[in-house]
């Protein structure tokens, strides 16, 4: 599986890390996933998900 909230869709962004000498190089930035059961079921969703499930 790879790294998408199954409730919100979002997945990794791609941007560049700087070097002191600014030479752009490409990195992903990952989404802070949690595998957690809800409904019976394990499902793979993100902290910001898991933050509003647990206020509602």
């Amino acid at each position: 599986m790879s790294n998408i909230c199954q409730i919100c869709g979002r997945n990794a962004q791609v941007g560049f890390s700087r070097s002191h000498s600014n030479i752009a190089s490409k990195r992903k930035f990952s989404i802070n996933l949690q595998s957690k059961k809800v409904e019976g079921k394990k499902i793979k969703i993100c902290a910001k998900c898991l933050k509003t499930q647990n206020k509602v």
